[in-house]
C-alpha cells in the first residue's frame, strides 16, 4: 500500500505524524502504483510527508495547506459571486417600468394583488402565496389597489405598479445566484458554477419572465432555494445543518404555496431524503437509537411537519385577509359564502331544516354550476319540447326562487310545517311563473345523451314528470335536509335520471346561461349535487347562520377541492393562441407579452437559442455518456484508468489521495461513487 511504503521515509526525517483522515486505497487503485517509477514513488512519499507535517504543525487543528487552499479559493469565489450578483440584478431591473401598461398575465395577478389590498375575496386555481406577496409588495410601495387591470395594454397612468414588478424582478435575480451556489456546492468548480450562472443571466426568456407581475419568478425562486438548501445540509446536527434543513422545509412550503407544480421539487427532496436515510440505515458505525432515529426524526420535523405547518398558515392568512364578499363567492359553497362580509348570507338568519311550503334557492356544487333558474322564455323550435327554459344562472336573481310542495299537494304553505326528509318525493314550483320543474325523454339542448329539463304546467298543476325524489348524499332514509350544509340530489321518478348542471353555455336564445339537464348517469359528481342556500318559511324558527359557518379545516379542504377542479377544467379558449408541449424545450416559438400593432412597445418572450439548444445538446450527450459508462461497467472495464493516469502525469499518487478525500469530505450526495469519477 502507498501509505505503508511512505512511512519509513517520514520516520527518517524525524516526522512521526501519519496521514490522518485518509481513505484506504481501493483495490482498483493498485494498478496505478505499478505505473510509478522508484523516483516517482520517492517524490510521492515526500509529498505525502509534507502534507502530514503541515497537518501536525497546525495550531488550530487544521492544516496550513488546507487553510491556504481555502483562502485562495474564497477570494476568487467572492469576486465571482459578486460579479454574478451584479450582472443578475442589473439585467433584471433594467427598465423595469417599461412598458407602462399591462402586459400579458399581469391582468390576472396584478388584479389579484389589488384584491388582497382591498381584502376582497376572489378565486384562483393556484394557492395564494404568490398573489399575497405581490399584493404586499404593491402595498409597501404605495400602490392603493384601485387600478382595474381589465385587459393587456391598459395604461398604468399614475398608479405605482413598479413595486410589484420590482419585487418579481428581485426574486428572479436570485435564480442565477442560486444556480451558481448549487453547482459550486456539488462540483467545487468555480468554472462550472460561473458557466451555469452565465447561461441563466443572459437567457432572454429568463429575463423576460422575471420583469413582470407574474407567479413564475416567485415559484422558481422557492424551487431553486429549496434545491440549494437541500445540497447544503451536509454536516449532521451542527448549527448550519439544522439551519439548512429548516430552510429546505420553508422553501418547500413556499414552492407549493405559489403553484401546485411545486410538488415536483418536493418529490426531488423526498427522493434524496429516502436515499440519504437508506444509506444511514446501512451505516454500521451508527447506533439505531442515538443516531439513526435522530436523523429520521430531524427530517420528519424539518421536511414534513414544518412545511405542512407553513403551508396551512399561508391559507389561514389568506382567509383572514380576504374577508369581504367578491367575485370569487360563486365558486364556493353557500356555507363558505356565509363567512364573507357583504354576502347576503353573512350574519343572515333562516330556518335550519328544509320544510314543505318553503321558498328556496338551489345551488349546484360544481365550479360555476350556478343557481337553478327559470324564466318566461321557451326553448326554440327544434330544441326538444317547446316548453319553458330551465337553466343555471351564476348570479343571485328573483327567478332563482322555487316553492317546495308535496307530490300531490299544491297548498303546502297551509297547515303545520312538515320537514323534508331523505327519500321524500317532492315537486318544485317556480315562484315567478308557477310552472313545475319537469323532465322527459327529449334530448337536452347541448348534452345530447342527457334529457331535457323544462318548466311545465299551469299554476303548479302538471303531471307525473314533475316528481323528484330527494336524496341526501351520504344520508339514510328519514334524515333531514340541512340548509347550506347538506349535499342533495334530485332523482326524476319517471325516467330515473338526476338533475344535472353540465357547465356548458347555452346560445343567445338561452341568454348564455348554463345548461341544466337530467343525467341518466347516476354516479355522484359535483354537477349532480345541489344545496339549499336561501330558505324562507314563516312557520319555522330562524337560526343565525353563524352557527352553520364551516370551521377552518372544512374551508381549507373545500378551497383545495375547488382549486383542483378548476385546474382540471382549464382549456384553451376558441381561437386562443397556444403551443404544444414539445415547442418549449426546442424554443420553437415564443409568447407575445405586449404589442398589438406597429406603434406600441412590443415585448416577446423567447429563450436565448444558444442557451436552450446548447442545453438540449448537453442533455443528449449526458444520456449517451451514461449509456456508454453503464455498458462499460457491465463488461468489466474500469472507467477510472484514464482519469487516474491523467492525474498521475500532473501530480503524484499522494495528491490523488488528497483530492479524493477532499471530494468525499465536501460532497455528501455522492456517497457510493468512486474517487476518480468524483474528482
Amino acid at each position: 500500500m502507498a501509505k505503508e511504503e511512505c512511512a519509513p521515509q517520514r520516520n527518517k526525517s524525524g516526522d512521526t505524524s501519519t496521514l490522518r483522515n485518509r481513505r484506504t486505497v481501493q483495490p482498483s487503485e493498485k494498478i496505478y502504483q505499478t505505473l510509478s517509477t522508484p523516483a516517482s514513488k520517492d517524490n510521492t512519499c515526500r509529498t505525502a510527508g509534507s502534507v502530514a507535517g503541515d497537518d501536525s504543525r497546525s495550531s488550530n487543528g487544521t492544516s496550513e495547506l488546507s487553510s491556504r487552499g481555502r483562502l485562495s479559493d474564497e477570494s476568487p469565489s467572492r469576486v465571482l459571486l459578486m460579479l454574478v450578483v451584479g450582472l443578475s440584478f442589473s439585467t433584471r431591473l433594467y427598465k423595469i417600468t417599461e412598458p407602462p401598461h399591462v402586459c400579458w398575465d399581469e391582468t390576472h395577478f396584478g388584479k389579484m394583488g389589488s384584491y388582497y389590498i382591498n381584502r376582497t375575496f376572489f378565486f384562483d386555481v393556484h394557492p395564494p402565496l404568490g398573489k399575497m406577496l405581490i399584493g404586499f409588495a404593491g402595498y409597501m410601495t404605495g400602490y392603493d389597489g384601485t387600478f382595474p387591470f381589465i385587459k393587456p395594454g391598459d395604461k398604468y397612468e399614475n398608479h405605482n405598479y413598479w413595486g410589484m414588478r420590482g419585487f418579481c424582478a428581485v426574486l428572479g435575480s436570485f435564480l442565477p445566484i442560486f444556480a451558481y451556489l448549487i453547482v459550486l456546492e456539488l462540483s467545487r468548480s468555480h468554472t462550472a458554477a460561473l458557466i451555469t450562472a452565465t447561461l441563466l443571466i443572459f437567457d432572454t426568456g429568463c429575463i423576460t419572465i422575471s420583469q413582470y407581475i407574474l407567479l413564475d419568478p416567485i415559484l422558481m425562486f422557492f424551487i431553486m432555494a429549496a434545491v440549494l438548501s437541500m445540497v447544503k445540509f451536509n454536516q449532521p446536527f451542527t448549527a448550519p445543518w439544522c439551519l439548512w434543513l429548516a430552510m429546505t422545509g420553508v422553501n418547500l412550503a413556499g414552492a407549493l404555496g405559489v403553484k401546485f407544480v411545486g410538488l415536483f421539487v418536493i418529490l426531488l427532496v423526498g427522493l434524496n431524503t429516502v436515499w440519504d436515510l437508506w444509506r444511514l440505515l446501512g451505516d454500521l458505525s451508527l447506533t439505531l437509537v442515538n443516531k439513526k432515529l435522530k436523523h429520521f426524526l430531524a427530517r420528519i420535523v424539518g421536511l414534513i411537519l414544518l412545511p405542512l405547518f407553513l403551508y396551512v398558515t399561508i391559507f389561514a392568512l389568506h382567509f383572514v385577509v380576504l374577508s369581504k364578499s367578491g367575485p370569487g363567492d360563486g365558486f364556493f359553497s353557500s356555507a363558505f359564502q356565509s363567512r364573507l362580509i357583504g354576502n347576503n348570507l353573512h350574519n343572515a338568519s333562516m330556518p335550519e331544516y328544509l320544510a314543505y311550503g318553503s321558498t328556496i334557492t338551489v345551488k349546484n356544487l360544481r365550479i360555476a354550476g350556478g343557481y337553478l333558474h327559470s324564466h318566461w322564455h321557451l326553448y326554440p323550435e327544434g330544441v326538444g319540447a317547446r316548453q319553458q327554459q330551465v337553466t343555471a344562472y351564476l348570479h343571485k336573481d328573483y327567478n332563482n326562487l322555487w316553492l317546495v310542495h308535496r307530490q300531490s299537494d299544491n297548498n303546502s304553505q297551509s297547515g303545520p310545517p312538515y320537514l323534508v326528509r331523505h327519500g321524500d318525493i317532492i315537486r318544485l314550483e317556480h315562484k315567478e311563473t308557477s310552472r313545475n320543474l319537469h323532465s322527459h325523454l327529449h334530448e337536452a339542448p347541448l348534452t345530447k345523451k342527457h334529457f331535457q329539463v323544462t318548466g311545465y304546467g299551469i299554476n303548479g298543476t302538471g303531471d307525473t314528470n314533475d316528481l323528484w325524489q330527494v336524496e341526501v348524499c351520504g344520508g339514510r332514509k328519514g334524515d333531514l335536509v340541512k340548509v347550506l350544509r347538506s349535499k342533495v340530489r334530485f332523482h326524476h321518478r319517471a325516467t330515473g335520471c338526476v338533475l344535472y348542471s353540465s357547465g356548458k353555455t347555452l346560445p343567445k336564445w338561452g341568454w348564455e346561461q348554463v345548461e341544466v339537464t337530467c343525467s341518466p348517469y347516476l354516479k355522484e359528481t359535483p354537477s349532480s349535487q345541489w344545496n339549499i342556500e336561501d330558505h324562507i318559511n314563516s312557520k319555522l324558527p330562524n337560526i343565525s347562520l353563524s352557527v352553520l359557518k364551516p370551521h377552518f379545516l372544512e374551508i381549507l379542504l373545500e378551497s383545495h377541492i375547488v382549486m383542483i377542479r378548476g385546474n382540471s377544467g382549464l382549456k384553451p379558449k376558441d381561437n386562443e393562441m397556444n403551443s404544444k408541449p414539445w415547442h418549449w424545450p426546442i424554443n420553437y416559438q415564443g409568447l407575445r407579452f405586449s404589442g398589438v400593432n406597429e406603434t406600441e412597445y412590443r415585448v416577446y418572450l423567447l429563450g436565448n437559442p444558444v442557451v436552450w439548444w446548447l442545453n438540449l445538446a448537453c442533455l443528449g450527450l449526458y444520456l449517451i455518456m451514461v449509456a456508454v459508462a453503464s455498458i462499460a461497467l457491465q463488461r468489466g472495464f474500469s472507467l477510472g484508468q484514464k482519469r487516474k493516469g491523467l492525474i498521475f502525469k500532473t501530480g503524484t499518487i499522494a495528491n490523488v489521495f488528497v483530492l479524493t478525500d477532499h471530494f468525499y469530505l465536501f460532497h455528501p450526495l455522492s456517497y457510493g461513487m468512486t474517487g476518480p469519477l468524483g474528482t
